[in-house]
């Protein structure tokens, strides 16, 4: 049984770090069969749902892949622990075992729906749309021609490249809206004619 809990240990720590070391690199290799709701913590995240902060509204499983390497090495160590140097009853040492195992998952668990999932946002496209934002000409728009518009979006300075609606010349500095956006090209209009 020792040699079974060092097993245990030893593929859940290496696991862990390879997923450490994947993320950090920024490497995509999916180390993640047990994740019943998404693959993987970077995948599962980007689809929570906002509510309460329970496995099922944040949409991260209780059996992911991060909780099943805590548990394996929380098990198995603990496990090895047990058998190997206080020589414990089988059935009493394996339960042991799986509650440690159970109480290391737990926590990470909990660490991913109370720290991690809080932080995440749900994409909204209308936040995207571009129709109907105040923007300011930023190199001039000739008559018939194209020029640059400054705005922000989702928290951000963007540039775009613009043209008049009215096909007329823009000055720089001049504030407008954007009435479409099309193939890279926002078409825009005085902000005082769009207010009339």
């Amino acid at each position: 049984m020792t040699t079974f809990y060092l097993i245990c240990f030893v593929v859940g720590f290496t696991l862990t770090i390879l997923s450490l070391l994947m993320g950090h690199l920024n490497l995509h290799f999916h180390l993640h069969p047990f994740d019943a709701s998404a693959h993987g913590l970077h995948q599962g995240l980007g689809h929570l749902h906002h509510g309460s902060s329970t496995g099922s509204n944040t949409g991260i499983s209780p059996i992911n892949s991060s909780s099943v390497m805590a548990f394996l090495t929380w098990f198995g160590g603990m496990g090895y622990l047990l058998s190997h140097y206080y020589h414990f009853w089988l059935l009493l040492g394996l339960l042991m075992a799986t509650l440690s195992g159970l109480g290391g998952g737990a926590v990470v668990f909990l660490f991913m729906i109370k720290v991690l999932a809080p932080r995440q946002s749900q994409l909204d496209p209308e936040d995207y749309d571009l129709v109907g934002t105040l923007a300011r000409i930023s190199s001039p728009v000739r008559a018939n021609g194209t020029g640059e518009i400054i705005y922000s979006q989702a928290g951000a300075r963007k540039t775009s490249g613009a043209r008049s609606v009215d096909a007329g010349a823009l000055e720089k500095g001049t504030e407008v809206v954007i009435t479409k956006y099309e193939k890279g090209i926002a078409y825009v209009q005085r902000w005082e004619e769009f207010t009339k």
